[in-house]
């Protein structure tokens, strides 16, 4: 049976998890680069949510553990409340925080077994070494490669974001998606549910 936290652990992690709000407010600053304006771009916050249902799927495709790959997707951005989304234009002139370093910083206080569990699905992502999180690194890729192409229908030039997503991905399933994706109009899903023109 997990001990009681005390007060001040309960605090803190009230706290982290009003933390965790402000990324519905911070949004994805790379694609200003490619046209689009800020008020049209994702938050964080909306990035990580279908980062974790991508990774939910590719881990089911790769054999690895959807649950596990889905936490990781989860809390991947999470350092982003204090240092903000680096992009790869910054991060040529910007050095920034390791993320595992601002996650001590944001769990530090908290309920021990929150602050455990989130630390080490971050050390996970980061490391990049378990199949689970190479499927989450994958779908972040995967997300941001979607994105571009949503993007790119509604008339913006992200042609360069979606190479570069495509080239960076890992796993064999990610590279099918990112394929299958290549050629489908993303509002094929709902087309095709109505049987209207344009559906297969």
């Amino acid at each position: 049976m997990n001990e009681q936290p005390s007060a001040a652990e309960v605090a803190a992690t009230a706290a982290l998890l009003f933390e965790v709000g402000a990324l519905r407010n911070q949004p994805r600053t790379g694609w200003p680069y490619d046209g689009v304006p800020v008020s049209a771009t994702e938050t964080v916050a909306e990035h990580s949510h279908r980062t974790t249902v991508i990774g939910v799927a590719l881990a089911a495709m790769e054999g690895a553990d959807p649950a596990r790959t889905a936490l990781l997707c989860a809390l991947h951005d999470l350092h982003e409340t204090r240092v903000g989304d680096q992009t790869p234009v910054t991060r040529r002139y910007v050095t920034t925080a390791d993320p595992r370093k601002v996650t001590a910083d944001q769990v530090a206080g908290t309920h021990p077994a929150v602050g455990s569990t989130v630390a080490a699905a971050v050390e996970e992502f980061e490391a990049g070494e378990s199949l689970e999180a190479r499927c989450a690194r994958d779908a972040d890729k995967l997300d941001c490669l979607y994105r571009g192409l949503e993007y790119r229908t509604s008339g913006y030039r992200t042609e360069g974001k979606i190479e570069r997503c495509t080239a960076d991905l890992q796993t064999s399933s990610a590279r099918s998606l990112a394929d299958a994706a290549s050629t489908m109009d993303p509002a094929q899903w709902q087309r095709t549910l109505l049987g209207t023109p344009g559906a297969d």
